[in-house]
């Protein structure tokens, strides 16, 4: 789990990175070149756009139907995660008597407990890593839409010094600059923190850590990032909460003593 935790915050460090490492600070556009803008983000921020265009230029409504329209591209992917974290769960009963039986710090105690706990892997289907694939696979998607967001010149105007049009209002907000009562930045780390705590392994200090690092650092770049992405925030962990409980149920990160359910975990 440790490996997973690892893999998880490098991650979430990647797509950060990521976010600064093309053309952020230009304005999308049809002209804009190459395979990133032209084929990932120009159609989101068109998508965005007509979308608005339709609902008497709401782009506050666009945001969350486009974000609703890529949660549910995305939803057999996220199932496959949802799935594959609580088969997790389900065995940790068994991994945490492992720990215990191998708690000795010494290299071969440590091998041998790896041993061990491959061949619960293998006995119960499971693959530890099955949950991290679907966030590699939608990292791509998620960040081209954060791209489209920031530059649309409809949504922040300030990155487009030609555009002349009024600043898109929302509810009490303006989407291109940050939320100036912080209600958002909270919602959206207050959504963070109930998905992650949904979806938590109780047995599993490192995950623990990350249900309160993840949302305190949802809450810092919302609080000064354009308001049209904490909504974004908001209304995706809405979905994914909603998601997780229909999948899985409201415990799903709780121990039980029911035989696993790794039915979504397989290796294929």
């Amino acid at each position: 789990m440790l490996r997973k935790f690892g893999l998880v915050t490098v991650l979430v460090g990647l797509m950060v990175i990521m976010t600064g490492c093309f053309n952020v600070n230009e304005p999308i556009q049809s002209s804009s070149t190459g395979i990133w803008d032209s084929y990932f983000v120009y159609p989101l921020s068109w998508l965005m756009t007509t979308i608005a265009e339709a609902l008497n230029n709401s782009y506050g409504l666009a945001i969350i139907i486009v974000t609703i329209l890529l949660r549910i591209l995305i939803l057999p992917l996220m199932i496959k995660q949802t799935r594959s974290t609580k088969a997790m769960q389900a065995i940790q009963p068994e991994m945490t008597k492992l720990r215990e039986k191998y708690s000795a710090k010494d290299q071969q105690t440590q091998q041998k407990l790896q041993q061990e706990m491959m061949q619960l892997f293998q006995k119960h289907n499971v693959n530890p890593l099955a949950g991290c694939f679907p966030i590699l696979i939608q990292m791509p998607i998620l960040i081209a839409f954060y791209h489209a967001i920031i530059r649309t010149p409809q949504i922040n105007p300030s990155i487009d010094a030609s555009y002349t049009g009024a600043p898109q209002q929302f509810l009490w907000f303006e989407l291109g600059v940050a939320d100036p009562y912080f209600i958002l930045p909270l919602v959206a780390g207050a959504t963070t923190f109930i998905q992650q705590k949904m979806m938590m392994v109780t047995d599993n200090p490192q995950m623990k850590a990350l249900m309160y690092i993840m949302p305190v650092m949802i809450i810092a770049f919302a609080a000064f990032f354009p308001a049209a992405l904490a909504l974004y925030w908001v209304i995706g962990n809405l979905f994914m909460i909603v998601q997780t409980y229909f999948i899985t149920g409201p415990n799903v990160g709780k121990n039980n003593d029911e035989e696993p359910d790794t039915g979504g975990a397989k290796n294929k």
